[in-house]
């Protein structure tokens, strides 16, 4: 049987041909695209990262000229509904592979010279990578139900998030030499500078039910090894609950109790099935490994009372949904996030900030210069260089309803700051 591969680089000449020849020549078709494969169509497919910021004139230009790319899409019909693809994969053999080949290719995402066979071959797999990676999931190239939810979003309505995003952008005016973005939707935080991006970090956000607000504000001081006073609602909506299942919680994670007095309390000294315990200040002692904090916090004034910290929970930043706060960012690799905004602070270099984490001491730097700081929305946005990027309208300020669903959701556990060990 000929190999799919060979079906990519030509047709072959099948009839009267000598089988030592016609193995000849199947050998060199094959090695032909094996190269083809990897070192031209998948590496055209392959998103790669920007140093264009999300908030920029660059962004807010190719975003303009992609919403003119849609329309001219939307002109032509669309793209196909693609129907019977969940779980295939690299090997799969199905129908339904040729219409999940017109699909990536209406959107630039697979190469038209990758022809319509059904076999889900490794073309296919780059082309759903990068469909994925532009939709805000995790690229591993298999046809999940959050990658098909995001195919069938009809044009017109990709056309009305962009333009919905694009006034987004457009109401961004200079936003400083050196700023920090965080993109809700896109569970995503950049650092800025001179107009090109130095870090970037995945981030848990606000769940739908406890939103990160929106913000402009600045970086002024960060916390090392920082206390961790627990809020009211937390205290009222997972505490109390957890401590009437579980009486040994506090103590287990060095959380404290005091009254009004500064006096501290016994968890047995409260009533935990009545609302006593909202009438006391509850605080988790510092410390990386159980701090819901984790080693750093960085203060950011503002009217809501939310801040950026370290995490304990590392493994959150590897999910696709990380809406699991309440309220407050935690950011990925906090360490280079810090470096980069105490870069103009004296005495606060890499190996000061490292040594300070090792130390496990009570610390504040104060920032020189405060950074600029911007807790955004932005759901669709486009780059130079001609990739557009679409989030889910997880907090449904879009006002597209259902037409944009949300990928995955997961239950209103108790938070995720709070309850570290469940």
């Amino acid at each position: 049987m000929l190999s799919r591969r060979s079906l990519l680089t030509g047709s072959l000449t099948l009839v009267f041909t000598p089988a030592a020849a016609l193995a000849q020549q199947f050998a060199q078709n094959q090695s032909q695209a094996e190269w083809s494969q990897n070192y031209e169509a998948v590496s055209r497919t392959r998103v790669q990262r920007t140093s264009t910021p999300m908030l920029s004139h660059e962004a807010l230009a190719a975003t303009e000229e992609m919403i003119q790319r849609y329309r001219d899409i939307a002109a032509r019909g669309g793209w196909p509904m693609v129907r019977g693809v969940d779980g295939l994969r690299v090997g799969s053999k199905s129908a339904a592979v040729t219409g999940l080949r017109q699909r990536l290719i209406v959107t630039g995402d697979l190469d038209p010279a990758a022809g319509e066979s059904p076999v889900y071959d490794s073309y296919v797999e780059a082309g759903v990578r990068r469909f994925q990676a532009r939709h805000g999931l995790s690229s591993t190239g298999t046809m999940t139900s959050a990658t098909v939810a995001a195919m069938n979003v009809p044009a017109d309505i990709r056309i009305r998030q962009l333009e919905i995003n694009l006034v987004r952008l457009r109401s961004f005016g200079n936003l400083g030499r050196r700023y920090v973005v965080a993109n809700i939707p896109a569970a995503l935080v950049e650092t800025v500078e001179d107009g090109v991006v130095h870090t970037r970090h995945a981030a848990g956000v606000g769940k739908i039910d406890r939103q990160s607000p929106l913000i402009n504000s600045k970086v002024v001081e960060i916390n090392f090894n920082p206390f961790w006073t627990v809020p009211a609602s937390i205290i009222r909506k997972d505490l109390i609950p957890k401590m009437q299942k579980e009486p040994n919680y506090l103590t287990d994670n060095k959380i404290r109790i005091f009254n009004g007095a500064g006096q501290e309390l016994s968890p047995s000294q409260v009533n935990w099935f009545s609302d006593e315990a909202t009438r006391y200040r509850f605080r988790q002692d510092s410390g990386g490994e159980l701090n819901s904090m984790g080693f750093v916090r960085i203060n950011i004034p503002n009217p809501h009372g939310v801040y950026m910290h370290d995490t304990p929970s590392k493994g959150i930043f590897g999910d696709d949904f990380r809406f699991v706060s309440s309220g407050c960012i935690r950011v990925q690799n906090v360490r280079d996030y810090i470096e980069w905004l105490l870069k103009d602070t004296p005495g606060w270099s890499r190996e000061q900030i490292d040594a300070t984490f090792k130390a496990g001491s009570r610390t504040d730097a104060r920032l020189a210069v405060p950074v600029n700081i911007y807790w955004v929305y932005i759901t669709a946005w486009a780059t130079p260089d001609g990739l557009v990027q679409f989030r889910d309208d997880i907090y449904n300020k879009d006002g597209l309803g259902s037409a944009v669903p949300v990928a995955s959701r997961v239950p209103n556990e108790p938070d995720q700051e709070m309850f570290l060990q469940n």
